[in-house]
């Protein structure tokens, strides 16, 4: 009321100094400019205009003609404007615990149109109270049109809403319970990097859907959305979650917005540990060295071999063996040395790694070679129900080409050599030989195929 009593004040106050500014004082210089050029010839216009507030009683005359010209709109002292009321809110009055409705709007936008004055009263008054009724219309699987209304608050403007009416398919609520509550981590990277999710437990799994029988035929999943960006998650240990939102998915992982989840919020508690392991850095190398040369060693931060501590949730860590960082070496091998400044990638799951840069130093010499024979040759992917046997030879030659004082150091044990069987059925065929080496170091050549006989199990 007090916001309305303002309104109407600061209205009545503006008219009043537009008449003061534009009527009054104007009128009142007009009649002194005329009795100025009639003083030095007195007369009965004269005499009229000199009697004690005459003057007023003419300006006040004059001011309540105008204001009822102007207030009837015989005469406009300013265009008609329009102006916008955006994203104003939508009241929708239907009966929720029956119906489900689809195809509603929030907001929509208000058009004023008229003087503006009008506009600032209207803009000053009431809440703009949008309402979508739906009380008189019953359940359908057709759309129907619904017209959306606004409670004007002053007369002599003009609204015009936008959207003007929707589209709405009403529908009767139906319900189910739902057994198989789970949960969906959200913001995990904006949780310290050392600490990863070690166990969540629901204090409920099981909870009632409520929507359209089609709607309700949609939902896949419905999850617990644990937000992890809590400033309180500094420490491994296990912590109370209240007000857990619940919501449900479709088979596509897409929300769906008219399902209601009763209880709509639920409790549990969130485990925090920190688990970690020390790997190697594994060096890759691509390219080929300049004919004559290879690989004689390689220091990572001036070490033969170099390791860092890895963080995330143990059953990840656990599979990794090794942090893989690949070097160029292309068209290498006459500088004596190359060094390398990299960055270190952390593999998929890892949620820390104690390092992030590496200065790898490659160092070059002749390439010399030696014959090696291999005679422990293994299989790989081979069908299921098969055996595969060697045919003929058991063993194949392997050169073994690098610089003198790696070679030296590699003998037929230490050498895994195999054959890839996929895709083979039962029958003899002559397959390559491989060798699995992660040494860039060291180069293998294997020319000779084996014979490989495999039956059925």
């Amino acid at each position: 009321m007090n916001k309305i009593v303002r309104s109407i004040v600061a209205f009545f106050k503006m008219i009043y100094r537009g008449l003061d500014r534009f009527i009054v004082t104007p009128i009142s210089r007009f009649i002194y400019h005329v009795g100025d050029r009639l003083k030095n010839n007195p007369s009965h216009i004269e005499k009229f205009l000199n009697r004690p507030h005459i003057l007023l009683y003419l300006s006040l005359f004059f001011a309540v003609g105008i204001f009822f010209l102007v207030d009837s709109q015989v005469i406009t002292l300013v265009e008609n404007e329009a102006e916008i009321l955006s994203n104003q809110a939508v009241n929708v009055l239907y009966n929720k615990e029956a119906y489900v409705v689809e195809g509603l709007v929030n907001q929509v936008d208000i058009i004023l149109t008229g003087r503006k004055s009008s506009i600032y009263l209207a803009k000053q008054l009431g809440d703009h109270d949008v309402v979508l009724d739906l009380s008189d219309y019953e359940a359908s699987d057709t759309p129907v049109k619904v017209p959306l209304s606004y409670n004007q608050t002053v007369d002599n403007i003009s609204y015009k809403l936008d959207p003007s009416y929707v589209m709405v398919t009403i529908k009767k609520k139906e319900s189910k319970i739902w057994t198989n509550v789970s949960y969906e981590l959200l913001n995990e990277n904006k949780m310290d990097e050392k600490l990863s999710v070690d166990s969540v437990e629901l204090d409920k799994t099981e909870v009632i859907i409520k929507g359209s029988n089609d709607m309700l035929e949609k939902v896949a999943t419905v999850k617990a959305l644990i937000d992890l960006s809590n400033k309180k998650y500094t420490d491994a240990g296990t912590y109370d979650i209240t007000d857990i939102r619940l919501v449900a998915y479709d088979s596509n992982g897409a929300l769906l917005p008219n399902v209601e989840i009763v209880p709509n919020t639920i409790t549990g508690t969130i485990t925090l540990g920190t688990y970690s392991a020390v790997v190697p850095i594994k060096v890759l190398a691509t390219g080929d060295l300049i004919t004559g040369k290879s690989i004689s060693s390689i220091t990572i931060n001036g070490k033969s071999s170099y390791s860092l501590n890895i963080y995330g949730e143990k059953s990840i860590i656990d599979e990794i063996k090794s942090i893989p960082v690949t070097i160029d070496v292309a068209n290498q091998g006459n500088n004596g040395a190359k060094t390398y400044n990299v960055t270190i990638s952390k593999p998929n799951g890892v949620r820390h790694i104690s390092e992030e840069n590496a200065k790898i130093v490659v160092s070059f010499g002749d390439e010399k070679q030696k014959t090696l024979d291999l005679s422990n040759i293994g299989y790989k992917n081979l069908g299921n129900g098969l055996k595969a046997n060697l045919v003929g030879s058991t063993s194949v030659p392997v050169q073994v080409k690098g610089v003198q004082s790696v070679i030296d150091s590699i003998n037929a044990d230490n050498i895994s050599a195999y054959t890839d069987l996929s895709g083979y059925g039962a029958g003899d065929y002559e397959v390559e030989v491989n060798i699995e080496s992660d040494d860039p170091r060291v180069n293998y050549v294997v020319t000779t195929k084996v014979r490989i006989s495999i039956t059925q199990g």
